[in-house]
């Protein structure tokens, strides 16, 4: 079988979300293809050329440029594909976007809805996008892949016809890189590179709305008076919307006790998940929730929100909190700071049991069985 592949969300340098997906899709699709007596041909069309950590080219796995800009996917990659020179029996896309008019059986991956009830988290432009290209893929792609049980049942209930070709497949984390062997020394290193001294909460995502930072923020500052070593790391790239954030910081005369550190790389991650106290993500919706499983295989407790796929990804691991309620989430922090040593090693090997159960090798090969049957 010919597999062509949308890999531009993977061929992004500071990856997050959706283009983490992509990349370790790449990565675990070409392996699990290889594995195989008879393996598949897998063709992934990038409009640059592949960055250097991207997989290597091999007898079965090849990329394909395509130049172009803007509105590439129906300017450049659907015309190409009409004509199929590759002869691609299926076309997958590990996002929201696929090629509209093709004779070619597709794919797309769906990481939530949550923004059809959020428009206000997004700029104009990037809600309309989603929401009707979105719903075209949905409609025109034979099936249809989403990364949490909470997604699939959005998706069902925004799009019922769509119920019958759905599969969820939960996604993993780096066993090798988020683990309890991460040395203190990488870890007091990572702490002063961003100039963190004491005990501190972390926060790992983009700075956009739907994060709630805002909320965390203040439910820091509720709490900043008692814990007067704590501090608080946001750690993220600028994504949009997020100026209200830093004005929110120098309002509540915090700017001395928050850490911006704006985008982190991949290689410090690990130790800067686990020299933290607590891990929290009190998002408004979140499709799966990463970096939950990288704080639990690192030993740290998570203070998450009750909503979304969080409490399906994190289990009886996390404690939870509403992200509506500052009082709430301040509670949540409040209480992991408060807890005997036993009781937050009780937490944090709930965790460990809990992290157990995804894999992205897991998620990977029910990928490519999905492609492999979309016939049946």
């Amino acid at each position: 079988m010919n597999i062509g592949i949308d890999g531009n969300e993977a061929n992004i340098k500071n990856r997050v979300g959706v283009n983490k997906y992509a990349y370790e899709m790449l990565l675990g699709l070409q392996k699990e293809n290889e594995k195989k007596l008879c393996p598949n041909n897998l063709i992934v069309y990038l409009k640059n050329e592949p960055l250097k950590d991207l997989p290597r080219e091999t007898k079965y796995f090849n990329y394909k440029i395509i130049s172009g800009g803007g509105l590439w996917i129906l300017t450049k990659l659907m015309p190409y594909l009409w004509k199929n020179p590759e002869k691609v029996d299926v076309f997958y896309s590990p996002s929201h976007y696929v090629p509209v008019f093709l004779t070619i059986p597709r794919i797309c991956s769906i990481m939530d809805l949550g923004y059809l009830n959020n428009s206000e988290h997004f700029e104009k432009k990037v809600f309309w996008q989603l929401k009707y290209w979105t719903a075209i893929s949905i409609f025109i792609s034979k099936r249809i892949l989403t990364i949490s049980d909470s997604s699939k049942k959005d998706i069902v209930r925004h799009y019922p016809f769509a119920s019958e070709k759905i599969t969820v497949t939960h996604l993993g984390y780096d066993r090798d890189k988020f683990n309890l062997k991460v040395p203190a020394d990488l870890v007091r290193r990572i702490k002063n590179k961003y100039s963190i001294v004491d005990d501190y909460i972390l926060f790992v995502s983009t700075l956009k709305p739907s994060k709630n930072v805002e909320g965390l923020i203040d439910a820091f500052a509720s709490l900043s008076s008692r814990y007067p070593k704590l501090s608080l790391v946001v750690a993220g790239k600028k994504g949009w919307m997020f100026e209200k954030i830093y004005g929110r910081v120098k309002k509540l005369n915090l700017t001395t006790k928050i850490i911006f550190t704006d985008f982190i790389d991949e290689k410090d991650k690990p130790a800067l998940i686990s020299g933290a106290k607590i891990f929290a993500l009190p998002s408004f919706w979140e499709g799966f929730g990463l970096d939950v499983l990288s704080a639990f295989a690192c030993g740290v407790p998570t203070v998450i929100s009750n909503v979304g796929s969080l409490p399906e990804v994190a289990g009886e691991a996390g404690i939870y909190v509403d992200p509506k309620n500052v009082e709430s989430i301040a509670s949540g922090l409040e209480k992991v700071l408060n807890m005997s040593e036993k009781e937050y090693n009780s937490i944090v090997e709930l965790g460990f049991i809990q992290a157990k159960n995804f894999s992205w090798e897991e998620c990977s090969n029910k990928t490519l069985k999905v492609i492999e049957n979309i016939n049946d």
